[in-house]
């Protein structure tokens, strides 16, 4: 690890430029290797935790309260595996800078540009989201349906980019702080909010009509749609490698992934199963929805920190994977002199504003995200973790003892079920886009009207 060297006013003024230019460097250096793992831990919850915790309620109204709860565990405890592979891998590799420089030791240079377009096209594809995300919060808040939505998306937008521009991780897990705080409290209200309206109606908790199994008329679609709302809220293995960068003790990442997933683990679990239980198999997504106009309403005002801190970090760690790509021999890559920064700012607008666009510009956007989280997501959280165990982790033949067939049979069966969500999820993706045409909920490109968002 490289020391900082001493403050400017030390440096001799006979220095030579090259001796100024290595001093930039290695102040970069050092100030990009400030991240422990409990801030590690911060900046997974950002990336991983977000009001996608919140539709989670409406997959178990689709498999039942029993699928639901063990699709929760089961595939919480497999993403806390993948990315401790995930980890091993940065282990043994430390020039492993982002998820494409890790599919580069397996599949070469065809793996690491396609690795790299999934990469940068899902955390953009993200971005958009959340500024959409935003725009249905602050409508939902004001109730003014008057006001132009768009104004709402490049607001959304704007306050997108402002919060990405922290170049450094450990810098932007203060935000992260704000971030979890946001979420916990709008998750508890939501629940609280539908128990005590569940409570008051007629016939009380006991007249809610959920149900432990899925209902009858629930189609193959339907329900594995479902199936990956609740996997993609597991996707935190997709950033790790960018994170696990910036670590000054990275075999502390073990007690983040453990943090991190256990934490998932529960507050999926809970929030699932309570609010299911409250709301019934009428439950909306987001939750907050389902918590009453004046409770959806503080609950969204609450999760705004959530909405755009955690859309922000995507653009902080797509631009932080341009930057070391762009410019690998570069001091500029360190962002810490003025024309590194003017690069920085103008890369981080460019990146908010083409999210933005797609978002706006494609009426079924959403859907559409969730077609390419099924591509991509597929990969990045099993069957590429599953990969590397057998071509990078593993050491030995397949069949050498009981520990590695173990894993062997343990990996094999993660590759599989990643290329069963690659399938199965693009079909059911594609099927939904069909259904959103066919009923009619298809909003217009760019369009003023706020009820097209709500």
């Amino acid at each position: 690890m490289s020391l900082p060297l001493p403050p400017p006013e030390y440096v001799k003024d006979g220095e030579s430029e090259q001796e100024k230019g290595e001093a930039t460097i290695h102040e970069g250096e050092a100030n990009f290797n400030r991240l422990g793992w409990k801030r590690l831990t911060i900046c997974l919850i950002v990336e991983a935790i977000a009001l996608g915790s919140l539709s989670v309620p409406s997959a178990f109204a689709t498999v039942g309260m029993v699928g639901g709860v063990i699709l929760t565990v089961g595939l919480g405890l497999v993403a806390i595996y993948t990315s401790y592979v995930v980890g091993q891998v940065k282990m043994r590799h430390p020039h492993v800078a982002h998820y494409s420089d890790a599919v580069q030791l397996i599949w070469g240079r065809f793996g690491y540009e396609l690795t790299g377009a999934m990469f940068a096209l899902f955390l953009i594809l993200l971005i958009g989201s959340h500024a959409l995300t935003g725009t249905i919060a602050f409508i939902n808040i004001v109730q003014n349906t008057t006001m132009c939505a768009l104004i709402w998306g490049i607001i959304s937008a704007i306050i997108l980019f402002c919060l990405a521009l922290p170049p450094t991780f450990a810098d932007f897990a203060i935000l992260g702080y704000v971030d979890f705080i946001s979420i916990i409290v709008a998750i508890m209200v939501t629940i609280v909010g539908t128990g005590v309206e569940a409570h008051n109606a007629p016939g009380g908790l006991a007249a809610v009509p959920w149900s432990a199994w899925p209902p009858p008329e629930t189609t193959f679609y339907q329900a594995f749609l479902s199936t990956t709302n609740i996997i993609f809220a597991y996707s935190f293995a997709v950033c790790q490698f960018s994170f696990m960068s910036e670590m000054h003790t990275p075999k502390d990442y073990v007690k983040s992934i453990w943090a991190l997933g256990l934490i998932e683990i529960f507050i999926y679990t809970l929030t699932g199963a309570l609010v299911y239980a409250f709301v019934g198999v009428d439950v909306k997504s987001p939750a907050l929805l389902s918590a009453g106009t004046t409770l959806s309403r503080v609950a969204f005002g609450i999760a705004l920190p959530v909405i755009f801190i955690s859309g922000s970090i995507n653009g902080t760690v797509v631009g932080r994977y341009i930057m070391d790509r762009v410019f690998k021999d570069s001091p500029i890559r360190y962002i810490n002199t003025k024309p590194a920064w003017m690069v920085w700012v103008g890369l981080i607008a460019t990146i908010t504003i083409i999210g933005w666009v797609i978002a706006e510009a494609i009426p079924f956007f959403n859907a559409l995200l969730g077609l390419i989280s099924s591509l991509f997501i597929s990969g990045f959280t099993f069957y590429f973790p599953a990969l590397f165990w057998f071509q990078l982790v593993k050491t030995g033949k397949w069949y050498d003892g009981w520990k590695n067939i173990s894993l062997s049979i343990l990996n094999a069966v993660v590759f599989v079920f990643g290329i069963a969500v690659l399938i199965c999820g693009t079909y059911a993706s594609v099927e939904d886009i069909k259904h959103q045409f066919s009923a009619g909920h298809v909003r217009g490109a760019f369009t003023c009207a706020s009820s097209a968002y709500t």
